[in-house]
């Protein structure tokens, strides 16, 4: 049973879409320990800033980022709450599964 009304399976699917693309997982690790400007993303990561917006762009629809604007500068930060969803999901299958996992594909 989904755990809330943002897990419909369309919405959990596009939210593990936006995760599978490697421009994505790194912009997510660079801001799991903070805040940070388009510029300092595009450095960080070395690529042009049009391609890191269509990836954030991507980050933003599915709530997984979130900016704010000061002066002309935009910072983007995680959406914990949506990363709470997704970690929730795959807790409730666990849990909830009534096959019992092979030791060896766990490890």
């Amino acid at each position: 049973m989904p755990t809330s009304l943002h897990t419909t399976p369309y919405l959990i699917a596009q939210t593990f879409h936006a995760l599978s693309d490697p421009i994505r997982i790194g912009v997510v690790e660079l801001l799991r320990h903070r805040e940070l400007c388009v510029c300092d993303l595009c450095n960080a990561l070395g690529i042009s800033q049009s391609k890191l917006s269509f990836h954030l762009k991507i980050l933003k629809q599915t709530n997984l980022v979130v900016n704010r604007q000061e002066g002309r500068w935009i910072y983007y930060s995680l959406n914990l709450c949506q990363f709470q969803i997704l970690e929730q999901y795959l807790q409730d299958i666990r849990i909830d599964s009534p096959v019992v996992p092979i030791t060896s594909w766990c490890n």
